[in-house]
């Protein structure tokens, strides 16, 4: 929501500083995003006359121009390559320290082409007031030379704007900015009241509304004898101030009544309407072509205005070309309604049109409103365009339900832990329009119509405490008592945390992605069932809760690749959706790698460059075990993934058949060519949920790594085995000989080929044992060299080679 600083004073009569109510607004909840003071920053910009412009002795297309700065002093050189730039001409000069903010750089003293510079004639893009950089800029010949530039173009008026949370529709008009900082004592609160204008002839257009849970109120008139064409200055500078574009004194009416007063209206050429309107639902298969110049096609969802000829608007949202107001307009319908606040956020996402009616009467406007909403821009008509108005004619409810609270006066020292006093209280809900009746412990509270978000009591609470002040709350120490304190954390959140820093150690960087995925994407990562598709989706390619969180890791990878950062590894940690209903939630790491992002070589170097592969996604998913606390001797690396993932460049990880906690691999190609991702795609997914606790024990405390004075021993072993036989099963093998001796198991190496049988292959492990009592003699390493030898042999079949 934007506005300027007089147009707030319209509504507020104010002397505080712009920081100052820009601290205010974001103090009782209406943050500001941006303050934006052209006259500050164009400061140094000042009104100049260019005296000569001589041809630059060392470069064609630059001038060397002596320039008047208006002060008094010696006439200034400054080198130009505008082609405007001429004797005579009246422009904006910017003097040596001045910082320009369409170039980024502060200008100092130089020398182009050999010739000095002290200063800069600047175009209306330097300034960033336009976007016409073609030249300098031309100004008016009776400019005053030397003036302020921004003063002299009435560039002075600061532009906020806020970042408004659903809630608080009031606020989408400069009208409720002003009353919530008149309760913050900003200023005093102008609210004239709207006087009824008398209507000099019946309407003779009729309306009638077929779903009134649709369109609870509906007003219109009409004002014969309108000349439409430009609005007046004012009008102009109000839109244009907001980045709005100025169409027509109609249009630009209906404009300023919904940023002024939250009230989107609409108008009809009276001309172009074809016998009495009609709110109905549309018609599937009907259309219309909109004023952005698109073509809707409606279905019965959708709540339409429509005379004798069709459809002639988009309730709420947009209106129709064929009945648009134009130049040659002369009779005028002003609409002014009331819609359903889900119809009309409904309509928009399937329509995919975000217009500034919509977006207020999602959030709701004022019921009360309605008809001096119609009044108020029937005067700004007449006054405007001139003509003669009609009656009104109002069907449904022109007036919200009347709610009042009963509210325990205490409340407010319960629920915030702040003393108010009640005087005060009572002038802070004046102030914001709530009616106060009452003086004992319990008052009765009237809310006012437009604050439909307020429901109970303690809304009524949070409205005093944000207008006395959030930072007056004090700050109470929890009572920590002598008792041990409990874990906060619950085992998946600390699983989940302790993933996110062992992936960010590895070299990857977090994403987080849609937990909704199209259609088709979710059916080929095992989802894309009924019961986990949206009802009313955002997007048509936001349409499933997602099985996985690979599609959109990959989008994200591709996204990054498309953009020239082909070297990409992501991951993310959130929810995915696997039963058959949206409670079966389940907790998954998983990540991507593409291009040479490997852990053995993070992008290109000059030590060389390693392509990520299927064993970079296992390390990346048994660092995510190790973190979350698997036990990490149980775990079982099984060839072939899921459906998703290359069948033989993948391999699952679980503990036995029934307990499987995650795969890794390559993305299968055709998954990846539907994914619309450029591949090889290393992947991996592990679901948090599946990994058993730990078996709590009753332990006395030792260090947490277990040093040993003795030397560590390393012995290596080839073993010829079947080739069926898995490397991991020779490793559980020795592993299990001692497994207090036995520290380490690896393997180092694997050989099929020439001296060895076609069915067999051989298997190199590394073994290292650890002595803890004394060194170890060479008989008692023999010893334990052949029971690994006996134990792979019987578990196995292995030989040693």
């Amino acid at each position: 929501m934007k506005f300027t600083l007089s147009w707030l004073k319209d509504h507020l009569d104010t002397d505080e500083s712009v920081e100052k109510l820009a601290d205010k607004l974001t103090m009782i909840g209406l943050e500001v995003e941006s303050l934006e003071d052209k006259a500050k920053a164009l400061a140094p910009f000042t009104i100049a006359r260019v005296i000569s412009a001589e041809q630059h002795p060392n470069a064609d297309r630059l001038r060397v121009c002596m320039v008047d700065t208006g002060d008094g002093a010696a006439p200034v050189q400054v080198v130009c390559g505008a082609p405007n730039a001429r004797a005579g001409l009246i422009s904006v000069f910017s003097p040596p320290g001045t910082y320009i903010p369409g170039k980024d750089i502060t200008l100092g003293i130089g020398t182009i082409r050999g010739v000095e510079s002290r200063g800069m004639l600047c175009s209306a893009a330097e300034l960033q007031i336009s976007d016409d950089h073609d030249g300098i800029m031309e100004l008016p010949a009776d400019a005053p030379l030397g003036k302020p530039y921004a003063a002299w173009a009435g560039l002075g008026d600061p532009v906020f704007e806020i970042n408004l949370t659903p809630n608080r529709q009031d606020c989408t008009g400069v009208h409720g900015i002003a009353r919530d900082l008149a309760a913050a004592d900003m200023g005093k609160f102008k609210d004239p009241g709207i006087k009824p204008i008398k209507g000099e002839f019946p309407c003779p257009v009729k309306v009638t509304v077929e779903d009134a849970s649709l369109c609870p109120g509906f007003a219109l008139r009409l004002v014969r004898g309108v000349k439409n064409g430009p609005s007046p200055d004012w009008l102009q500078k109000r839109l244009t101030s907001i980045g709005l574009r100025p169409i027509n004194a109609l249009v630009d009416i209906t404009n300023f009544m919904t940023y002024d007063r939250a009230r989107p209206l609409h108008v009809f050429d009276a001309a172009k309407v074809k016998g009495n309107l009609v709110v109905r639902r549309g018609r599937d298969g009907e259309t219309l072509l909109a004023l952005d110049g698109r073509t809707y096609t409606l279905d019965s969802s959708i709540c339409v205005i429509a005379d004798d000829h069709g459809v002639e608007s988009l309730a709420g949202i947009m209106g129709g070309e064929a009945s648009g107001c134009s130049e040659t307009t002369t009779d005028v319908l002003i609409e002014s309604a009331l819609w359903n606040e889900i119809n009309i956020a409904q309509t928009g996402r399937k329509l995919g049109i975000n217009s500034d009616a919509r977006y207020r009467f999602e959030r709701g406007v004022d019921p009360a409103f309605m008809v001096p909403g119609l009044e108020m821009a029937t005067r700004l008509v007449m006054e405007i365009c001139g003509g003669a108005p009609s009656d009104n004619i109002v069907v449904g409810n022109a007036f919200g339900d009347d709610r009042i609270i009963e509210f325990p006066i205490t409340e407010v020292k319960r629920l915030a832990g702040i003393d108010v006093a009640f005087p005060e209280m009572k002038r802070i809900l004046g102030h914001l329009g709530f009616m106060v009746a009452g003086s004992g412990a319990v008052v009765k509270v009237a809310i006012p119509s437009w604050r439909s978000d307020v429901h109970g009591k303690a809304d009524i609470v949070e409205e005093i405490v944000r207008i006395v002040g959030v930072d007056q709350v004090p700050m109470t120490p929890f009572e920590r008592g002598d008792a041990p304190r409990k874990p906060v954390l619950k085992p998946t959140q600390l699983r989940t945390r302790r993933a996110k820093r062992a992936l960010a150690a590895r070299g990857m960087v977090e994403a987080v992605t849609w937990s909704f995925i199209s259609k088709p994407h979710a059916e080929l990562f095992g989802g894309g069932k009924a019961e986990l598709s949206l009802a009313n989706p955002i997007a048509a390619d936001l349409s499933d809760m997602r099985p996985s969180l690979l599609p959109g890791l990959v989008a994200a990878a591709q996204a990054n690749s498309d953009r020239g950062f082909a070297d990409v590894s992501l991951f993310e940690v959130g929810q995915v959706f696997r039963g058959d209903k949206p409670e079966d939630q389940l907790t998954a790491a998983a990540g991507v790698r593409h291009g040479f992002a490997s852990q053995a070589g993070l992008g290109r170097n000059w030590t060389g460059s390693a392509a990520a592969n299927a064993f970079d996604a296992k390390a990346d998913a048994f660092a995510v075990l190790a973190a979350a606390g698997a036990p990490m001797q149980a775990l079982q690396v099984v060839p072939g993934g899921a459906s998703w993932l290359h069948p033989g460049r993948s391999g699952t990880i679980q503990i036995g058949p029934q307990n499987v906690l995650g795969t890794f691999g390559e993305l299968h190609p055709r998954v990846a060519e539907k994914l619309g991702a450029d591949g090889p795609l290393i992947a991996f997914e592990i679901i948090l949920d599946r990994i058993p606790e730990a078996k709590q024990r009753a332990t006395r405390a030792k260090p947490a790594i277990e040093l040993s004075a003795f030397q560590p021993v390393s012995r290596d072993f080839a073993f010829i085995v079947d080739r069926a036989v898995k490397a991991g099963d020779i490793l559980r093998a020795a592993q299990g000989v001692d497994k207090k001796l036995i520290t380490g198991v690896t393997v180092f190496d694997v050989y099929e080929g020439k001296g060895i049988d076609e069915a067999k292959k051989s298997v190199a492990i590394a073994v290292t044992i650890q002595p803890r009592e004394k060194t170890m003699t060479d008989q008692e390493i023999e010893a334990v060299a052949a029971k690994i030898v006996a134990e792979v042999n019987k578990k196995t079949g292995g030989v040693l080679r």
